[in-house]
């Protein structure tokens, strides 16, 4: 029997910013409510976006 999860199977969310899908981490464990952004590029041009709106 193979261990471990298919990453078929692991959940998914939509980044904010690109709009493209992107599934669970290890590293994301215990904050995966709070994961809104695939990258840390999408993260921070999130912030310039919004910066050049205002």
């Amino acid at each position: 029997m193979p261990k471990g999860v298919r990453k078929s199977d692991l959940p998914q969310k939509t980044c904010a910013t690109c709009g493209k899908p992107f599934t669970w981490r290890k590293k994301w464990e215990k904050v995966w409510d709070e994961v809104r952004y695939c990258s840390d590029r999408c993260r921070a041009g999130r912030k310039a976006i919004s910066e050049r709106k205002s």
